[in-house]
């Protein structure tokens, strides 16, 4: 920053002859009448008339009136900032550190001018203290800003300072620089407590489980004792694992001690969590029961915990007695149902929401469009699309993502492709849903039409390379899907996973190509995974391999012993090809280890209610009515067949 030109407003003559000399001894003991006078002002035109007094006594401009002048307007009555800034620019010729810290710590919220007056701090050869660096720390909004301050911290003696250090690795862990955090970790002579907590709390955050507990570990063996944040921290670590042995094992451990007061909402809170995250929702509910003060918070939480796990009546009961509901709450009970695919109860409660004057957040249209998406029910979607509009919300990559989603999959490709044009500003993941549905709808041409048009924009992902070789197998493109499959290392740098090995596999084995689905498994780097041979087993089916069926069948049952598909492929390519013993035979080991078949279902969405139906199912309160309607359906059909063959003879 260029240092301010100092201008001084100055007075008549007569004001001059009376000019006060600044005595520093009465001076900081702050018994100059006009500072004391300022230490009880409250008000901006009080303020004004001290400063007056102070001009008309010439003592505006030297240094220690100035930064009791300044520390007022900046910082004990931060709404006179604008004239600190003035004061500092025009009337402030020889600012020290104070000042200028006061300034810095004022400013912090504005990045640019905080940076400003430090660099002006600099020019003016003042060297910065500790407080300095914790000022600009707070105005820091970028990593790169935060280690330029630690460098400076270095270089200038002040970053030995506690503190600062434990400043710079909350900083650090909040970024994601676990590394960088552990680096100034390391350079601490006596970490303390705190310096623990921040690396067992920042680690757990950020979903680093096993290393928070080594911290754990280590504080203690220093003869450190855990606190409240440390236990804060660690109940964290259990909820992401979903240990809930773990879990149970800390809570007791604090209990034994009484390191938490029972009425500390935040500690039952934090317990509430790790419990609804291990599933634990007995023990949750009990805990919630004992709770004396509960806030939204603890509401929410039970709420989610229960939809996550499909209870919805009692998820719905605590929100229905919750006392004050925010968007959260109405979020987490609509996404329950959204998951169940419940879409007459989600728009039930997105207008009862409305009702209530909650304005929905993109975290709810996503819900809403999910539900529409998980039954297929294009008409609910078209709703929430439709009020979308009408509320002149901005489809962004995110919502438009799932615009598209929902759209294919409810068979409107043609309304994913309208919404995919109208997103403006597309991500990969825009591109990827829409390449996805083009694949699934199997439009291979346009899948790759539009992978290639792609690429003028936005690099394609891992996730783009999935969809776009599922296009090229449905759509049996075996040349393309080779050739970009052979272009990810080579020319996009992506190192092929164990899905793209899939794909590549199950798109040579729907052409019948297995000396080549041989070669492909036998040199992947990693082991072939269920869904490869998953994806063999299908593919020898359709093309009646038993031999290779046989491999892989062998290979799929070692992987998910427990899972129904192997057996029941591997028993139907074997009764495809007549060997009906053989096919016994895996219905036997089947049925020996107690795997059973899920019976296969069929659905048709009605008035935004899913009816489901199996073979020969009579359990349908219209049975009789649908089974009438089956059969003249049939009776039509064989009409038009006898119609057609009587057309097609000479």
């Amino acid at each position: 920053m260029q240092r301010f030109g100092r201008g001084f407003r100055f007075l008549s003559s007569a004001s001059v002859s009376q000019r006060v000399e600044w005595d520093p001894t009465v001076s900081l003991a702050l018994k100059h009448a006009t500072l004391i006078l300022l230490e009880k002002c409250s008000t901006r035109d009080h303020f004004k008339q001290i400063l007056a007094q102070i001009m008309r006594t010439n003592l505006i401009g030297q240094t220690f009136p100035m930064s009791r002048l300044i520390l007022f307007s900046a910082i004990t009555h931060p709404e006179n900032l604008d004239m600190a800034v003035l004061l500092f620019h025009h009337h402030t010729p020889h600012p020290n550190l104070y000042i200028y810290n006061t300034m810095i710590s004022a400013l912090s919220l504005s990045l640019n001018q905080s940076f400003a007056f430090y660099n002006s701090l600099l020019s003016s050869c003042i060297y910065p203290d500790r407080s300095t660096f914790l000022f600009l720390l707070q105005a820091s909004k970028f990593l790169s800003q935060v280690m330029q301050i630690h460098c400076h911290a270095i270089i200038t003696g002040s970053f030995s300072y506690g503190y600062l250090q434990n400043t710079l690795m909350k900083m650090y862990l909040e970024n994601g620089k676990m590394g960088l955090a552990y680096q100034v970790f390391q350079q601490m002579a006596a970490p303390d407590a705190v310096s623990f907590n921040i690396m067992i709390f920042g680690h757990a955050k950020k979903g680093h489980n096993i290393e928070a507990v080594k911290f754990l570990h280590e504080m203690v063996g220093l003869g450190l004792k855990p606190d409240e944040f440390t236990m804060l921290g660690l109940l964290i670590c259990c909820g992401q694992l979903g240990d809930a042995r773990l879990g149970k094992s800390v809570h007791a451990w604090i209990e034994r001690r009484g390191l938490i007061k029972s009425s500390n909402l935040i500690f039952n809170n934090a317990l509430l969590d790790m419990y609804v995250k291990c599933k634990e929702l007995r023990i949750a509910q009990s805990i919630f029961n004992v709770i004396g003060r509960k806030d939204t918070i603890s509401w929410n939480t039970m709420i989610a915990g229960y939809a996550k796990v499909g209870n919805l009546e009692i998820a719905h009961n605590f929100f229905e007695d919750m006392p004050c509901r925010d968007l959260v709450s109405w979020n987490s009970i609509i996404a329950g149902y959204a998951q169940k695919g419940d879409c007459l109860m989600v728009r039930r409660l997105f207008e009862n929401m409305a009702a209530e004057n909650i304005w929905p957040d993109f975290v709810t249209i996503i819900n809403l469009v999910s539900a529409a998406a998980e039954i297929g029910a294009l008409h609910h979607g078209r709703w929430i699309h439709g009020w979308v509009v009408r509320m002149q919300m901005k489809i962004d990559a995110f919502l438009g993502s799932a615009f598209i989603d929902m759209y294919w999959k409810c068979g409107s490709i043609k309304r994913a492709c309208m919404v995919f044009r109208e997103v403006t500003e597309k991500d990969v993941t825009v591109w990827t849903t829409m390449i996805t549905g083009f694949a699934f709808h199997g439009f291979g041409s346009k899948a790759l039409e539009l992978f290639y048009e792609m690429q003028e924009y936005i690099m394609p992902n891992q996730v783009t390379f999935v969809a776009v070789l599922t296009a090229c197998s449905h759509s049996g493109f075996v040349s393309q899907g080779l050739r970009i499959f052979n272009s990810m290392k080579e020319r996009y740098g992506i190192e092929p996973g164990v899905e793209h090995y899939g794909c590549l596999v199950d798109l040579l084995g729907r052409s019948g190509r297995f000396s080549e689905v041989k070669d492909v498994i036998e040199m992947m780097p990693m082991k072939p995974s269920r869904s490869i041979w998953g994806a063999v087993l299908s593919a020898c089916r359709d093309h009646g391999n038993i031999e290779i069926a046989e491999i892989a069948g062998k290979e799929l049952l070692k992987l998910e012993p427990e899972k129904e598909g192997g057996y029941v492929l591997l028993s139907n390519i074997y009764a495809t090809s007549g060997r009906w013993n053989h096919s016994d035979k895996i219905r036997e080991i089947m049925e020996s280890r107690g795997v059973k078949k899920t019976a296969g279902c069929s659905s048709v969405v009605v008035d935004g209610i899913i009816h489901e139906f199996v073979a020969a199912d009579k359990r349908h309160p219209r049975w009789i009515e649908i089974r009438s309607i089956l059969f003249c359906l049939k009776s039509e059909m064989k009409l038009g067949t006898d119609f057609l063959l009587e057309y097609l003879q000479p």
